[in-house]
């Protein structure tokens, strides 16, 4: 036992028990052999470094690009429409219905339930109306939002006299309420209703066959059954009727014509001249509308005005000035947003007239402003780091060797989070940004000691070997805690997950790869980059 017991003393000196001090000799000799194996075929090891940079940039162009993940909120949205036309009382009767049912889902508190608003198109609608599933406390079910909208869009199944249609709320609120695909088709040329519901079906009908695309529809619909009044206006004329006193006629008795305010009670009051509803419930009821003519004689407004039943579109919308098709829709399982959105503006290049044209709005406006902006941001801060180094050490050619070591932790960070399946999102793309500062630190421990050892004599070569063995121990004692302390990021679960394991696994990823194999690039590089830039200086060596 005093042997056993021996082996594991501490050693007063350095406060290490003797057996990690044994591992330590043996261990740090061995890295710089290695190190020196690496500098002295310094050419492979820049081969090598190629090599990385290419699969880098294969790896950043396979891995699925997005906006910001998904995360479980605590509820869902369920959006329903009856047949075009349909009455207030049959929505509410399949609001009820339907409300019941998602209430009995596993893991719904409640329900919410607004009828008479058309969450999609955001106009009031008798024939639709929405529901919110509110869930249980995240400790108190085993599912997420996410996991019921599929079961929801069973229970619609059911339904065969309901639309539904299910969706998780937009990670940023205010981004969007249709989902996380937004783009609006926009009719340049002027077409009627009848030719935009034609392009919007044609669109729909191959999007939805792109498996990128898990769901894709418009908010346009022109299956309104509405009435079309037109004016003889001959007839107006003989009997002579302006024909602006009939357009007037039918605003005041239809729609009614706000005449002024009066104060009563305390309060404001709006006087306005419409028929009793009684009498405008029917299109023969106006027989009962006159209009009175130049002579002085009172018209029935069915003399001059016929109606023609047919099918038009509830609401008209413009963007841009032009009449415009809402088209919005969410990705496919195993797809980003980036993904389903070169999905359908494929799909746009080959289906659209060339009159038409289409812009991305809401959210996917964002993603696509960020996804631009994200690679300036990464090189000015690149160009930054490198200006910061170039006056720390009053050279323009050391911060190089600390620069080139980059894109190692790069092809760290995209490589995890193509394996795990993840997006390069906005968080992955903020934890590659600190990636940078966090591999220079690596890089800086062993440079500046290097430059030290070249300022006080040593040839380069020793310089570089001498400050690897030196700053082996605080490059893995900082890196591995800052990885440690960022794992339960990385396997992060509950609310705000998404974001967190996005950030933390890109972190935990570019820095593992990067002390791994950094601590053997940084020296090469540092040498490499003395030998070009110092040729005479270095000629002997």
């Amino acid at each position: 036992m005093s042997g056993l017991s021996s082996s594991w003393s501490r050693d007063s000196r350095t406060g290490r028990s003797k057996s990690s001090k044994a591992y330590s000799v043996r261990a740090i000799p061995r890295y710089v052999k290695n190190v020196e194996n690496c500098i002295r075929h310094a050419k492979i090891s820049m081969a090598v470094l190629l090599v990385m940079v290419i699969l880098l940039g294969w790896v950043a162009k396979v891995t699925p690009t997005g906006f910001v993940p998904s995360e479980d909120q605590g509820y869902s949205v369920t959006s329903f429409n009856l047949p075009e036309g349909a009455s207030s009382n049959r929505g509410i009767q399949a609001m009820m219905e339907l409300g019941d049912k998602i209430k009995s889902l596993p893991g719904v508190k409640y329900v919410m339930e607004v009828s008479g608003f058309d969450i999609l198109t955001g106009a009031p609608k008798s024939s639709a109306g929405l529901i919110v599933a509110a869930m249980e406390d995240y400790d108190k079910r085993d599912n997420s939002a996410q996991d019921i909208v599929p079961q929801i869009y069973g229970i619609g199944a059911q339904m065969p006299q309901v639309s539904v249609m299910a969706f998780d709320p937009p990670a940023l609120p205010g981004a969007s309420s249709t989902g996380s695909l937004s783009m609006y088709l926009m009719n340049l040329g002027g077409d009627d209703m009848e030719r935009m519901q034609e392009v919007a079906n044609e669109f729909l009908a191959k999007a939805n066959q792109r498996p990128e695309i898990g769901m894709a529809y418009t908010t346009f619909n022109t299956n309104t059954p509405v009435y079309q009044f037109n004016v003889d206006r001959e007839k107006a004329e003989s009997l002579n009727v302006p024909v602006a006193s009939v357009f007037t006629a039918l605003q005041t008795f239809l729609g009614g014509s706000e005449i002024n305010d009066f104060n009563a009670f305390g309060r404001t009051w709006k006087v306005v001249m419409q028929a009793d509803a009684k009498y405008r419930t029917n299109v023969d009821d106006m027989r009962y509308f006159f209009v009175r003519s130049n002579n002085g004689d009172m018209v029935p407004l069915n003399t001059l005005v016929t109606d023609e039943g047919k099918t038009s579109s509830a609401t008209v919308t413009r963007f841009n000035g032009v009449r415009a098709i809402k088209i919005a829709g969410n990705p496919a399982t195993g797809y980003s947003t980036g993904q389903a959105m070169t999905a359908l503006e494929e799909t746009a290049a080959e289906i659209l007239p060339t009159t038409y044209t289409y812009e991305w709005v809401d959210q996917s406006r964002d993603e696509l402003e960020a996804g631009n902006r994200s690679t300036q941001i990464f090189i000015i801060s690149l160009i930054f780091v490198f200006l910061c180094l170039a006056a720390l050490y009053e050279s323009w050619t050391i911060p190089l060797a600390v620069m080139l070591s980059v894109p190692v932790a790069a092809l760290g960070c995209f490589g995890a989070q193509y394996l795990r399946g993840l997006q390069n999102d906005v968080y992955m793309q903020i934890g590659l940004i600190m990636l940078i500062g966090l591999n220079a630190k690596n890089a800086i421990l062993i440079v500046e000691y290097a430059k030290m050892n070249m300022e006080n004599g040593e040839p380069v070569v020793k310089a570089a070997l001498d400050a690897a063995r030196l700053r082996l121990r605080p490059i893995l004692m900082t890196s591995f805690a800052f990885i440690l302390g960022c794992v339960p990021l990385a396997i992060a679960t509950g609310p705000g997950a998404g974001a967190r394991v996005s950030m933390g696994n890109a972190v935990v990823g570019g820095m593992t790869f990067a002390t791994m194999i950094g601590i053997f690039m940084i020296p090469v590089l540092f040498v490499v980059v003395e030998r070009i830039f110092n040729r005479k200086k270095h000629s002997e060596e």
